[in-house]
């Protein structure tokens, strides 16, 4: 079946176009390159995984209930239009929510993988081009595995919603270097990996458990790289290229934090998009949640030199300026521990199931 079919509304089956600019780097110099970044580019050779061996891809998902949480992180939960639905309603709304979130996720990996392979192409230094080509095969993973947890599992695709392809767009079409950095690695990439962390805590379903936690072990590498390019770049610019790039994050954010409202999903079943905006506003898991989501954005801007007063201001406008206060090295090594630890759960049980079976063979053997 194609992807085409199980959209919700129809999409453009032909390629859509992104005019670049810009220009394609070469760089003569091999010599070693910043020992940070070299340390990160060995992680992410040692990191490669296959999506079809490490997740357990014969876990049963109902697409009415995909991750298992309670139906109060719904925006429209308690409304008259909740209280009118059925239970087949309800359900199909659970499915409609995921399948927007996992969506975007596949839409935003696929813009990754975009820009990292233009990172590779504009970057001047020959360091950046070596991490960001492991990232680009990262990003190629993520695509294949959420690709497929929509189709198989969810049965169900959203559009890419159009506050996401406008800044993937703007990240795509500048002719600045760094800009990719700014708009996919801590924008984009920031927020994505804070939305994996939400749903990867809350779920109780096995599969989406696992799919983002080792999706989100990539992720906080990926990260890391933003912040140590941007940060050695942005220490040479001038106030007012600086000034450019902080205007760029401050319409980045309030692309995302427009993006978090999923008025697709609630218009699919009949509220005015004026409600959706309220209730949004009015629901306290969507204000934890949004509030959650800048944890990792925040810090990175800080950390990369974008401090300026209007900046805070705009965080503080948004209610997530506390988030700056994160320790983000902890954040991340969280995320890679995380994985660790489930492979180990994970592989414990697998074995322990092995030898299960192989005492009761013995044990029927002997019997005989």
């Amino acid at each position: 079946m194609s992807t085409h079919d199980l959209y919700t509304t129809p999409v453009e089956p032909s390629t859509a176009t992104v005019p670049m600019s810009g220009d394609t780097r070469f760089t003569w110099e091999y010599d070693d390159g910043r020992e940070k970044l070299l340390a990160l580019y060995q992680k992410g050779k040692d990191r490669q995984w296959d999506s079809t061996t490490r997740i357990d891809w014969d876990l049963d998902v109902d697409p009415h209930d995909v991750l298992g949480v309670p139906d109060q992180s719904l925006a429209i939960y308690g409304t008259p239009y909740w209280e009118k639905m059925s239970v087949r309603e309800r359900g199909e709304l659970r499915q409609h929510s995921s399948s927007w979130q996992f969506s975007q996720f596949v839409h935003g990996e696929q813009g990754a993988m975009l820009t990292a392979a233009r990172i590779v192409e504009a970057v001047p230094d020959l360091d950046s081009k070596f991490y960001s080509a492991t990232q680009t095969m990262d990003e190629a993973r993520h695509v294949e595995i959420f690709s497929k947890f929509l189709q198989e599992k969810i049965q169900l695709v959203y559009p890419i919603n159009t506050k996401l392809q406008e800044l993937l767009n703007e990240t795509l079409a500048d002719a600045r270097w760094d800009m990719p950095y700014l708009g996919m690695q801590v924008l984009i990439e920031g927020l994505a990996l804070a939305a994996f962390g939400v749903m990867r805590d809350m779920t109780t379903k096995p599969l989406p458990k696992q799919i983002l936690t080792y999706v989100m072990q990539d992720e906080a590498r990926h990260v890391a790289f933003g912040r140590l390019a941007l940060r050695d770049y942005y220490k040479q610019l001038s106030a007012p290229e600086l000034g450019e790039r902080e205007e760029f994050v401050i319409q980045g954010c309030y692309l995302m934090r427009d993006r978090l409202r999923g008025r697709e999903i609630w218009t699919n079943f009949g509220v005015p998009i004026a409600e959706v905006d309220e209730m949004v506003k009015n629901s306290p898991y969507m204000r934890m949640f949004q509030s959650l989501l800048f944890s990792r954005i925040v810090p990175c801007v800080k950390d990369i030199g974008l401090w300026s007063p209007r900046i805070q201001a705009t965080f503080e406008e948004m209610g997530v300026l506390d988030a700056s206060k994160a320790d983000l090295d902890a954040l991340m090594r969280n995320d890679e521990e995380l994985a660790d630890k489930l492979d180990a759960e994970r592989f414990a049980a697998e074995e322990a199931d092995r030898k299960a079976e192989v005492d009761a063979v013995i044990e029927a053997e002997a019997a005989r």
